[in-house]
């Protein structure tokens, strides 16, 4: 048996940044991860200026950006005839976007950790839980290689990602919201030597096609393409063909940009995902990053979330406060967010009120602006959609020749539904006692 003040299950994004923040205030903290580091994970891994400011709220800053990652100040969004682009409000004095592979920021971010003074134990797996009565006391451990020990604490943080062990063995696996997503995820790494574009981190749609290209370290460019979810089924057989396939005749902008580069890796592929919430607090337990809370990835928030609210937690505990208080604030500051990216991330086709706000957006760069600030959590998704701009863009594109009225005005009048139902729903819910009190 050995002793810590908290025990954390995963050592990556979430369970790293509390481990840094409870090693500084003096705590002794031990974080076990399966994972021998430098690992690599399934992410989408972009970080927008709000996520990269929790970087340098951790110290991880520096070590990151020493993976050589380009710094990406402009971004680009396009669909057929029409492209917008701007720049980033600074956060912190941080106005870029960047994309960093896993294996190195993991790294980077367990190095800071053990730089802080928690001990961080790789290749160690946890298999069980200690309980006193209902209250959770620490963890049995199976190190690789065959030894099983016990880890006792007053407080285990469960930040083993989206199928947690933690979750499961405290019974909070099941989620008490939850959508599930309308795109999938597959993507690859091209060797990409067209300097001019490095600085760009870009995204196109095309009827219901969406492609991203995001520079990263290792002279790279991360190719995502986000089909709709139904379309699983076509890249089953053969995945690479069917990737490429998208791109040369789906996406012809991207197929454009990735001229002269080479693919330089397997085609990495996610679908059927669901995003949630789950019971993230308990007696002498926690869920941090995606063990208590996953989103959609077309918006790219996990990472910033994952650091932020491992960042938050470990000062909670280590200030002695009531951890439902954590869980309350994660919850105020990421239910807007969840049913924002929840609509973001629907398969519908490009559309007339699409199109309307990329000319919106290609025209006022302070607009295209105010909105790449909501991706770093500096505006929120309301301020920027307002009904005055919806209003407005509904009615240049009924005006627009060729457009089917009605479609457009069912589409209009569902998604302000939805919107102001969206809005009722995270008043009663944060209102409410629990974390799963159904309003």
């Amino acid at each position: 048996m050995t002793e810590a003040d908290v025990v954390i299950v995963g050592a990556r994004c979430a369970g790293s940044a509390a481990a840094i923040a409870l090693a500084r205030a003096g705590l002794r903290v031990t974080a076990v991860d399966s994972a021998r580091f430098p690992s690599s994970t399934i992410s989408t891994h972009l970080l927008w200026p709000g996520g990269l400011a929790e970087l340098a709220r951790l110290s991880a800053l520096s070590r990151v950006e020493a993976l050589g990652a380009p710094r990406l100040p402009t971004a680009s969004v396009e669909i057929p005839g029409i492209r917008a682009l701007g720049g980033y409000s600074a956060v912190d004095g941080i106005d870029y976007a960047m994309c960093v592979r896993r294996a190195g920021l993991d790294l980077a971010l367990v190095e800071t950790a053990r730089q802080a003074g928690a001990e961080i134990r790789e290749g160690h797996r946890v298999t069980g839980l200690l309980r006193e009565g209902d209250r959770v006391t620490g963890v049995e451990v199976a190190e690789r290689g065959g030894r099983v020990y016990r880890l006792r604490a007053p407080v285990v943080i469960g930040a083993d990602g989206r199928r947690s062990t933690v979750a499961q063995l405290v019974g909070a696996a099941e989620p008490y919201l939850s959508r599930r997503d309308g795109r999938a995820c597959y993507y690859a790494y091209y060797d990409d030597p067209r300097e001019e574009l490095r600085p760009i981190a870009a995204q196109w749609r095309q009827g219901a096609e969406l492609g991203t290209a995001f520079p990263c370290d290792g002279g790279l460019t991360l190719v995502l393409l986000m089909p709709p979810d139904a379309r699983s089924a076509d890249f089953t057989a053969d995945p690479e063909r069917e990737y490429e396939r998208t791109i040369a005749e789906g996406l012809p902008g991207l197929a454009k940009r990735l001229a002269g580069c080479a693919r330089a890796s397997r085609v990495f592929c996610a679908s059927g995902l669901e995003s949630y919430f789950r019971p993230s607090t308990g007696p002498g337990w926690a869920l941090a990053g995606d063990a208590g809370h996953f989103k959609d990835p077309v918006t790219a928030q996990g990472i910033r979330d994952a650091l932020r609210f491992g960042r938050l937690l470990g000062e909670a505990v280590a200030a002695g406060t009531p951890l439902r208080d954590w869980e309350r604030r994660r919850d105020r500051e990421c239910l807007e967010t969840f049913y924002w990216t929840d609509r973001m991330g629907r398969a519908d086709p490009v559309g007339p009120l699409d199109v309307e706000m990329h000319r919106a957006l290609r025209d006022d760069p302070a607009l295209m602006t105010r909105f790449l600030d909501v991706y770093s959590r500096i505006v929120r998704p309301a301020e920027a959609l307002t009904t005055a701009r919806l209003a407005a863009w509904t009615w240049r594109a009924l005006r627009g020749r060729g457009t089917d009225r009605t479609a457009l005005l069912r589409f209009v009048a569902r998604s302000a539904w939805e919107m102001r139902e969206e809005r009722r729903d995270t008043v009663a819910r944060l209102a409410g006692d629990g974390p799963n009190r159904n309003p």
